[in-house]
Order: C-alpha cells, then sequence, then structure tokens
C-alpha cells in the first residue's frame, strides 16, 4: 500500500486544488484521486508525473510506501 504525500506538497507550496489540475492539466476528480492514500494506487504513472512537475518534484516524492516490510 502507498501513502500519497500530494496533500502536503500543495500546502507547503500554497496551492489550491483548481490551479494544480489547471497547470498538470489533471482533472480535479483524479487529482482527488491521487490525494487519497488509498487512490494514488489507482492513477496512471502519467499523472502522477505531470502532478509531481507542477509541484516541482519528483514523482518518488508524492508518495511512500507504507509499513514496508523490514528484511
Amino acid at each position: 500500500m502507498f501513502k500519497s504525500n500530494i496533500n502536503k506538497l500543495m500546502q507547503a507550496r500554497k496551492i489550491s486544488t483548481q490551479k494544480l489540475a489547471d497547470l498538470s492539466g489533471v482533472s480535479r476528480q483524479a487529482l482527488f484521486k491521487a490525494r487519497q492514500d488509498e487512490g494514488i494506487s489507482h492513477c496512471r504513472l502519467s499523472t502522477l508525473a505531470r502532478i509531481a512537475d507542477e509541484l516541482g518534484v519528483d514523482v518518488k516524492d508524492i508518495f511512500e510506501r507504507e509499513n514496508p516490510k523490514k528484511r
């Protein structure tokens, strides 16, 4: 399972959902799904890349693995 960091990144950059949707070309509905911990796993990588580009981060920075197994 993955955890979304998009809300934190949006707050840090003081960017609204509508503005991020406009800049990235991603629909508000897709952006809403990507902002949810359960929804981010179902987003296309190309969608996540467009969001990450507008937030000025790498794609890997918009999510983190939740409860990774220790080896």
